[in-house]
């Protein structure tokens, strides 16, 4: 990645975020140590050893979900559609009922039969190695794009920084991304997910000082938040109204955050890091304070209303920066613009760990996918723990790699592309998953139907898009609703699992086993 022209580095800032940075690389090193388990078992090197009680978990949680892309993306929507981009605020709140109500049922259940992965209870709960390997395939699909997106979070810091302009450092293209790959392949093999959960404190609270001072700093800087708004289009203030014809902007958004709702706590991500809480108390208690989060959220996406109002689009000196990563590159140019050398140090520090930490929970989930829905259940059924633990290992270094190639390779928009798709794929692991939470009425081949058929329509509805949008328009009797893609792809996969269980359930005599009881779930 060459430098980009107009931007320097400056050296107080550079010594500031390589400090920090060096300090992170050092705690997830050090953190095989910590809270000692034997790292060569899966549920220790993968879960934790399901030990995290409720700060760790918040921290982790927090660091899970709220990535470094969130951290770049958000204002970045805001700063080019406006209002549209706070649907990710209505979407982290109503996300928390949901995992106090559901998904701490999955955690129970999990914790009694030993279950890793989401896969692995919906193989206990239907019996059906097939619908669980789909289950968890979708699942590993879903989350490399998402792993490369944190890298692309990475590209943009280290543009900012301008330290691929610093002298022999464009020698090796791309070094500083190689380097930061590097730290976060080893410190992940080494430490798992105890290392992640010690990074994760580091990054949040470096993140809520940047938030903090942000939301101070910039308005007393461009004379208030009356100012910040006056300063933005009114038409990116609020949604255009529908007709009765076209339920319009206000319809999607609403479809956009209610899909969003319904897939954040399924990617694998976020069940690994639930699944690492030491009682189902600890998921609950959680679920109540988890919207901390989301309030942070919503002060980090009106930073895309501040960088309008700072002008920073048209300043010559970002114009590289914004040729290269667009909008993406709004928040960079704000810190750069209106904070202290020191402190820029801190905000990218900030958003670079925060990249480290999501990245690694992503990679570690894939390899407890591969490892105990793939690897021990179609490839060596009788493999030992420690096998078990190794191939995880490798698997997480690959679907880490296979990210870097993405960035490295490939337009940043297919990782883009690729990870709208994987929200709309995500989705359709409601049935097998969330619903069978609490009722197995539907007969697995049901559900594998449903949910092929819902990936193959969502990935239908996003190519007619261009992979630009996931709200695709529907026409109901005259009306235009646009609506997420997901939850239309949602609907048809529900509609095919109820036909096809009707249909099954009526017919298909054989038992049906389920390891799991009632009691299991409380």
């Amino acid at each position: 990645m060459p430098a980009i022209s107009g931007i320097k580095s400056d050296p107080v800032t550079l010594t500031v975020f390589f400090l920090l940075f060096a300090l992170v690389t050092g705690l997830g090193l050090l953190a095989a140590r910590w809270r000692k388990g034997d790292l060569s078992q899966l549920t220790e090197w993968g879960l934790g050893g399901r030990r995290f009680g409720t700060l760790i978990a918040w921290f982790l949680l927090g660091g899970d979900l709220y990535t470094a892309y969130t951290f770049v993306a958000v204002p970045a929507l805001m700063f080019g559609a406006g209002a549209t981009g706070f649907f990710a605020i209505p979407y982290g709140m109503l996300a928390y009922p949901l995992l106090f109500v559901g998904f701490a049922r999955l955690w129970s259940v999990a914790s009694r039969h030993g279950y890793v992965t989401a896969a692995d209870f919906v193989r206990g709960r239907f019996g059906s190695r097939s619908l669980a390997l789909a289950v968890a395939l979708t699942g590993i699909m879903a989350t490399i794009p998402y792993i490369a997106l944190q890298l692309l979070g990475l590209q943009v810091v280290i543009a900012a920084l301008g330290i691929q302009s610093l002298p022999g450092l464009d020698v090796i293209p791309n070094l500083p991304l190689l380097i930061a790959f590097l730290v976060l392949a080893l410190y992940t093999y080494s430490s798992g997910l105890r290392g992640t959960a010690l990074i994760a404190i580091v990054k949040d609270m470096l993140v809520y000082a940047t938030v903090i001072a942000a939301i101070v700093i910039i308005p007393i800087e461009l004379g208030g938040y009356a100012k910040i708004f006056a300063a933005v289009a009114p038409e990116k203030l609020i949604l255009a109204k529908g007709t009765s014809s076209n339920l319009g902007a206000g319809f999607a958004y609403s479809s956009l955050a209610f899909g969003s709702v319904l897939a954040l706590f399924l990617y694998p991500h976020a069940l690994t890091g639930m699944l690492s809480a030491s009682s189902r108390k600890v998921v609950e208690r959680n679920a109540i304070i988890l919207p901390a989060y989301s309030f942070a959220l919503a002060l980090i996406a009106l930073l895309g209303f501040m960088a309008i109002a700072a002008g920073v689009r048209a300043m010559p000196q970002y114009a590289g920066g914004f040729d290269r990563f667009g909008n993406n590159f709004a928040v960079p140019a704000l810190f750069l613009t209106m904070f202290p050398n020191w402190f820029a140090g801190i905000a990218f520090a900030a958003i670079a760990i925060g990249a480290l930490v999501p990245a690694a929970i992503m990679a570690i989930a894939c390899g407890n996918l591969f490892t105990r829905n793939i690897y021990k259940a179609w490839i060596a059924l009788d493999c030992s723990p420690q096998s078990e633990a190794r191939v995880a290992k490798l698997v997480s270094l690959c679907a880490k790699l296979a990210a870097l190639v993405f960035v490295l390779e490939l337009q940043s928009t297919y990782a883009i592309e690729l990870q709208l798709l994987g929200g709309i794929w995500i989705c359709q692991t409601v049935p097998p998953v969330l619903i069978a939470l609490f009722t197995r009425w539907f007969h697995p081949m049901a559900l594998l139907a449903g949910l092929v058929s819902g990936i193959a329509a969502g990935t239908a509805m996003a190519w007619s898009l261009g992979f630009k949008s996931s709200i695709y328009a529907l026409h109901i009797f005259g009306i235009t609703v646009p609506c997420y893609a997901a939850l239309s792809a949602l609907a048809l996969n529900l509609a095919v699992g109820v036909v096809l269980s009707l249909l099954f359930n009526a017919t298909d005599k054989s038992p049906r086993r389920d390891e799991t009881l009632a009691a299991d779930y409380v």
